[in-house]
């Protein structure tokens, strides 16, 4: 033990001496320094570097159509456990019943859903450090299943992405889809970013790889992203912060396509301009495309535990119109209330949602 201990100690100690090795460490010190100077935040996702008009203004992933019902039952806030049933009629989109379970803690978040047509999709996500998250999907149904893993790395002033698409090699090589990025502050307001796809859906066709850039500049008061491939897409974003209630957005999408058996050389563009209204218990937003695209979502709070939201939508390029209604029932013990409110008081690691 003491003949392999003594040349481990003479390696550290050559280590610590060496001249190029502490040059390198001073250099490192040196750039850190600098570089914690600057004031740099995490920029966020290339995924979500226009949320604000996405997520926030824009109501895209939120339109439904026909009638709805959620009902969720809490059982613990601290770790969260909650059951749900959602029925819906007149919707093509959603299943007529589905049952879901959620389960979350500052290490780990899991959540299933089964339909009807026994048609099941869940999500698994596990924290391996406070800035280092894997998270991992899964979706059986009759038609096809789906698999996706992803690992995000949250830095100081960047962040990193990685997440393959049903990956296998069953076939003779690798098949599936890899999309990899990364998003890094450059002052406090501007950040740039890449992010690259590839593609191969089966070992018959050739691999694709697509490299996109990024760009977010964010203020307090507005936000412009830019989204880039080169030669076939360009995407645009702009956010604007009118009042403490108010919130306007507007995107550009232009797809441009090369010249095929199939067809010639084009180029398709979208606008659209949308804006979000909170008040005091409910919430509006609306927004319309050049595509002639009008859409609504008003969310209105009766009673806390009670949420009524209207979704409307008139296309009058396809001369069709849809029209949905949900109601929202959340309930919980005064137990589970009395942890939410301990809960708030402690600060942990959020839920890796």
């Amino acid at each position: 033990m003491e003949l392999d201990a003594k040349p481990k100690a003479a390696y550290a100690d050559v280590l610590a001496h060496n001249s190029f090795v502490g040059r390198i460490r001073d250099v490192y010190a040196a750039f850190h320094e600098r570089r914690e100077a600057l004031g740099l935040t995490n920029p966020g996702t290339v995924e979500n570097i226009a949320k604000e008009v996405q997520r926030d203004v824009f109501l895209n992933n939120l339109s439904f159509t026909g009638l709805r019902a959620d009902l969720t039952k809490a059982f613990s806030v601290a770790p969260l456990f909650q059951v749900s049933h959602a029925i819906s009629m007149g919707s093509q989109a959603q299943p007529p019943y589905t049952y879901g379970v959620l389960y979350g803690s500052p290490k780990m978040f899991l959540q299933g859903n089964l339909d009807n047509d026994l048609q099941f999709s869940g999500r698994f996500n596990w924290r391996w450090a406070s800035n280092f998250v894997t998270k991992t999907s899964v979706q059986l149904t009759s038609q096809a299943n789906m698999v996706s893993i992803e690992n995000d790395y949250t830095g100081a002033d960047f962040s990193a992405s990685l997440k393959t698409v049903n990956p296998s090699i069953l076939d003779g090589g690798v098949t599936g889809m890899v999309m990899a990025s990364y998003l890094q502050s450059i002052t406090p307001r501007l950040a740039l970013g890449l992010e690259a796809f590839w593609s191969r859906p089966a070992m018959a066709y050739p691999p694709s790889l697509n490299v996109s850039y990024a760009m977010r500049y964010k203020t307090p008061e507005w936000m412009a992203s830019l989204n880039m491939v080169a030669g076939s897409a360009l995407e645009a974003s702009y956010w604007r912060k009118l009042s403490d209630k108010v919130e306007a957005g507007i995107n550009m999408n232009l797809a441009m396509s090369q010249a095929s058996p199939l067809g010639p050389a084009g180029k398709e563009g979208t606008v659209t301009i949308g804006a979000k209204y909170d008040f005091r218990a409910s919430s509006f937003r609306a927004q319309i495309d050049n595509q002639g695209k009008v859409s609504c979502l008003l969310e209105k709070v009766i009673l806390p535990p009670v949420r009524v939201t209207f979704s409307g939508e008139i296309d009058h390029k396809a001369n069709d119109a849809k029209v949905g209604l949900a109601v929202s029932i959340e309930s919980a013990d005064e137990e589970v209330m009395q942890q939410q409110e301990m809960a708030a008081a402690v600060q942990t690691d959020p839920i890796p949602f």
